[in-house]
C-alpha cells in the first residue's frame, strides 16, 4: 500500500503570506494541532532569521507530540564559505531538532543571476552543507528550489542537483514548483526522471500561482512521490502553497492512500478554521472539504435532490471531514428548500400554503435588497410568522429619530459630537410603551430606546449585545437615495444570530435589522411578556 509523508510548512512558508504575522505561542498552539491531525513533519520556521522563530525552537519542549516531527529549515552554506563558519548552519544545529531541510537552487539561472555563483560552487554548496550535517547525527531533507523551472531550461543540471544531493546523504529530495506556474503533465514527466536518476525517495512542494497546486502534489504522488510538503488553508506568499486541508482528504478518500485515521480526518475543518484563527484572517468559506459553503446548496432544483438522495449533490458525506451541509433560501429556493431548513434550523414544518407564503415574501423582499444566506435568524422569523396564531412579542407602533449638530464649523480643540435621541412607540400585549433615549448614533438611540421600552416586560434582554454593524450600498449609481443593506450581529454570550434589513432609508433599514434581532432572541426564549 502506497505511504506518503504529510509535511506542513504553516509555521514557515505559509507564514510568508500578506497580512499573517505568527507569534512564537501562536506557531506553539498550532503545531500541537498539526499533531492531533496526525501530520508526519512540522516545519517551525527558520532558526535564527527572526526572534520569533528562535525563540519558538527554544520553547519546543513546551509542545507534546505523539506523532509529529518538528523541522527546523534553512538554507546550505553560503558561496565561498566553510560549513563550520556559516550562520544558517550552525542556527540549524542550535535548533535542537532530529531533522532539518535545507534548500538549494536546482536551476542554473538562478546560480548565476541570483546567487551569483558558478553552477560547480553550487553543486558544493550543497554537497557540503548535507555532509555536515549528517555528521552531527541530523536527519537530512533537501528542498531542489525552482526544480521544475531548472528542468525545463538545463534538465541535466537539475538533475545534478538532485543526485549531489542523494549522494551526500540527504533523506528526501523534494523537488519544488517554486514559481508556481508548472502544468500536472510537466510535473509527472519530471519526477519520473527524477525517479530514474536517483533512489532517494521524492517529495513535492508546490506554489498556486497557476491555480494547480493541490493538483500539481497529486500528479507527483502518482508518478512516485512519497512526501507532499503543503500549508493549512493553502497559506503562502503571492498566490499561496499547495493547500493541505484538500490535499489530505482527496489522498485518503480519493486514492486510497491511508495518510492520517478517520478520527483525525473528522477533526480537519474545525483546525482548519483554528488556524485562520489564529493567522487573524478570514476562514474562506469557498475552501474545498472544509469551507463553510463547501456543502452549501441554493438552487431549489439541487436541494430538491439533496432531500431525496444525500449524495446527489455532494461529492463526499460532509462530516467525514467534520463538515455539515447547508441549504440557504433566496429566490432561487424552492419547497424542498423552506422544508429542509426548517428541519435542519429545529423549526416547527410549515404547511403548503404558508410554504408559499414564505417563497413569496423571500422572492419578493431579495428583489427589494434582503439577503437570506448569511441572515439566518431573519429567515427563521419568516417561518415562525406564517404559523397560523403567531403572536410577535412586540409590535412597532412608530418611532422618529433626531440628529443634532450644534455647531456647524469645528474649531480647535472642539469634541463635540451630534447628538442623536430616538423616541419610540411598541405595543407589547395590549399595552403601549412610549419612551426616548440618547445614543452616539442614530442605530445606537434606536437600540437604547427599544430596549427601554422592552426591558420591563422582558428583564433578560439586558444580557443582549450587538457585536457587529454592516452596511452595504446595493445601487451606487443612486447616490444618496441608493438600496442600502443592514446586516447586525447579535449575541447573548452564549449564542450568535445575524439579521437583515434594506431600505432605501438607512435608518429603517436599520430598524428593520434590529427589531428582527430582539424579535428573534426573544421567541428563541418565549417570548412571554412579564406581566
Amino acid at each position: 500500500m502506497l505511504v506518503v509523508q504529510l509535511y506542513d510548512t504553516t509555521l514557515r512558508d505559509g507564514a510568508q503570506q500578506e497580512g499573517i504575522s505568527f507569534s512564537a505561542e501562536d506557531k506553539l498552539k498550532i503545531a500541537q494541532k498539526l499533531d492531533e491531525l496526525g501530520i508526519d513533519f512540522i516545519e517551525g520556521g527558520w532558526p535564527g532569521s527572526n526572534p520569533k522563530d528562535t525563540q519558538f525552537f527554544s520553547r519546543q519542549q513546551d509542545l507534546n507530540l505523539s506523532h509529529a516531527v518538528l523541522v527546523a529549515f534553512s538554507s546550505t552554506r553560503r558561496p565561498k564559505c566553510n560549513t563550520d563558519e556559516d550562520a544558517n548552519l550552525r542556527a540549524l544545529l542550535e535548533a535542537g531538532t532530529s531533522v532539518v531541510t535545507i534548500v538549494g537552487k536546482a536551476w542554473d539561472k538562478q546560480v548565476a543571476q541570483v546567487l551569483e555563483t558558478t553552477l560547480e560552487e553550487n553543486l558544493d554548496m550543497i554537497s557540503d552543507s548535507i555532509n555536515y550535517l549528517k555528521l552531527k547525527g541530523l536527519r537530512v531533507f533537501f528542498d531542489a528550489e525552482h526544480f521544475f523551472d531548472g528542468y525545463k531550461t538545463n534538465p541535466e543540471y537539475a538533475l545534478e542537483v538532485i543526485g549531489h544531493a542523494a549522494k551526500a546523504g540527504a533523506e528526501c529530495v523534494i523537488l519544488c514548483d517554486t514559481n508556481g506556474g508548472t502544468l500536472p503533465q510537466q510535473i509527472v514527466s519530471a519526477v519520473k526522471d527524477a525517479r530514474k536518476t536517483i533512489s532517494v525517495p521524492l517529495g513535492i512542494h508546490a506554489h498556486n500561482d497557476a491555480e494547480l497546486a493541490v493538483a500539481n502534489s497529486l500528479a507527483a504522488v502518482e508518478a512516485g512521490a512519497v512526501q507532499i510538503q503543503g500549508t493549512m488553508n493553502g497559506y503562502g506568499e503571492r498566490c499561496g502553497n499547495a493547500n493541505l486541508c484538500s490535499i489530505i482528504p482527496n489522498l485518503k478518500l480519493k486514492m486510497g492512500v491511508d495518510c492520517i485515521s478517520d478520527e483525525q480526518l473528522s477533526k480537519l475543518s474545525s483546525i482548519s478554521r483554528y488556524v485562520s484563527e489564529l493567522a487573524n484572517l478570514p476562514h474562506s468559506g469557498s475552501l474545498p472539504y472544509v469551507g463553510a459553503s463547501a456543502f452549501t446548496h441554493k438552487g431549489g432544483l439541487h436541494v430538491s435532490g439533496l432531500t431525496r438522495w444525500q449524495d446527489s449533490y455532494q461529492h463526499i458525506n460532509p462530516g467525514i471531514v467534520g463538515n455539515q451541509p447547508n441549504v440557504i433560501v433566496s429566490e432561487l429556493s424552492g419547497k424542498a428548500s423552506i422544508i429542509y431548513k426548517a428541519k435542519q434550523r429545529g423549526l416547527p414544518l410549515p404547511g403548503d400554503k404558508e410554504i408559499q407564503d414564505v417563497l413569496r415574501q423571500v422572492k419578493l423582499l431579495e428583489s427589494q435588497g434582503f439577503q437570506y444566506d448569511s441572515a439566518e435568524a431573519s429567515f427563521d422569523l419568516l417561518l415562525h410568522r406564517v404559523q397560523p396564531g403567531y403572536r410577535p412579542p412586540f409590535e412597532l407602533v412608530d418611532f422618529m429619530v433626531v440628529v443634532e449638530k450644534r455647531r456647524r464649523f469645528p474649531t480647535i480643540g472642539s469634541q463635540e459630537e451630534p447628538l442623536s435621541e430616538a423616541t419610540i412607540k411598541v405595543k407589547v400585549d395590549d399595552r403601549i410603551v412610549h419612551t426616548a433615549a440618547e445614543g452616539n448614533g442614530p442605530v445606537n438611540a434606536l437600540d437604547q430606546a427599544l430596549r427601554k421600552a422592552l426591558v420591563q416586560f422582558y428583564p433578560d434582554l439586558t444580557v443582549v449585545e450587538l457585536s457587529d454593524y454592516k452596511v452595504r450600498i446595493l445601487e451606487e449609481t443612486a447616490g444618496t437615495a441608493s438600496q442600502v443593506r443592514v446586516l447586525i450581529d447579535s449575541t447573548d454570550g452564549k449564542e450568535h444570530w445575524r439579521t437583515v434589513g434594506s431600505s432605501t432609508n438607512i435608518i429603517e433599514a436599520s430598524w428593520l435589522a434590529l427589531a428582527d434581532s430582539i424579535e428573534y432572541w426573544l421567541i428563541k426564549q418565549g417570548g412571554k411578556a412579564k406581566s
